[in-house]
């Protein structure tokens, strides 16, 4: 036991330091991958119990960002289609069955008019693909001109891509504002006006107005979580297998050599 204990280990000091290394690579990050499954389950049940509570007014008075995140709102107001943001570089949120490709385009961020208050509020109106011939040539939208309700989810914000450094937005009225994130405090001291400290991520009402509100589910990417988790594990498994395998055989050679063999 001890010429074995000696073969595997105390010889093959290398080697045993680095298939301890890529076990515990292959552990931690195997683990990480399940962390983060079960954080994005546990956010879906927490989003699930939000929207079945009573369903908000926007019109009925102010209502802050912690009462309302993750709700259901309606709202009753005026599109400002001349204020609109479109974010760039966002992915369908549910790709076609038949397409394996994620599909690149816009968020539509545009502000609403509430009925009897002064006070806008941001709505993501939805998804629609992007012209990858002409970057600026934006998709046919229609906007309702009158009064119209609203429904959607209470969010702090649509989502945020990767940005090099922090640009502030420079208004052109006369060309449409193409920007990769959004931020509420900016778009304040820009219009100088009351708006709601939320958005509101419009939800399919069977609207023909050219945009897609088919949501991804916050569950979306679990099954690919389980995935890298089961393949990290099995390089942690294979980094074992692989320094006891030829520990054995170095140890059998060393003994056949030595004529220990009997």
């Amino acid at each position: 036991m001890n010429n074995l204990f000696s073969a595997l280990i105390t010889k093959r000091i290398v080697a045993t330091v680095s298939a301890l290394l890529v076990i515990a690579i292959g552990c931690v990050a195997g683990v990480w991958q399940l962390n983060r499954a079960e954080t994005k389950i546990a956010l879906a049940a927490n989003l699930l119990a939000r929207q079945q509570m009573p369903i908000l007014n926007a019109n009925a008075g102010p209502v802050s960002l912690e009462d309302a995140r993750e709700r259901r709102m309606n709202a009753r107001g005026q599109f400002i289609p001349e204020a609109a943001v479109w974010l760039d570089n966002r992915p369908r949120p549910i790709p076609p069955a038949a397409s394996a490709v994620s599909q690149s385009g816009f968020y539509l961020m545009m502000p609403f008019r509430l009925e009897g208050r002064d006070e806008m509020l941001w709505v993501n109106r939805g998804w629609a693909p992007r012209n990858t011939e002409n970057r600026e040539a934006l998709p046919p939208v229609k906007t309702p001109a009158s009064v119209v309700n609203i429904e959607g989810i209470v969010f702090p914000h649509p989502g945020k891509v990767y940005e090099l450094g922090d640009s502030t937005p420079a208004v052109d009225t006369g060309k449409p504002r193409i920007e990769q994130n959004f931020n509420l405090g900016i778009e304040a001291k820009i219009h100088s006006w009351s708006q709601s400290p939320f958005i509101l991520r419009e939800v399919e009402a069977g609207i023909d107005d050219g945009l897609l509100r088919e949501w991804a589910p916050l569950t979306n990417g679990v099954d690919r979580h389980y995935a890298y988790a089961f393949q990290w594990f099995a390089l942690a498994f294979s980094g074992f297998l692989f320094w006891l395998i030829s520990g054995l055989r170095q140890y059998w050679r060393r003994g056949v050599v030595n004529g220990d063999q009997g």
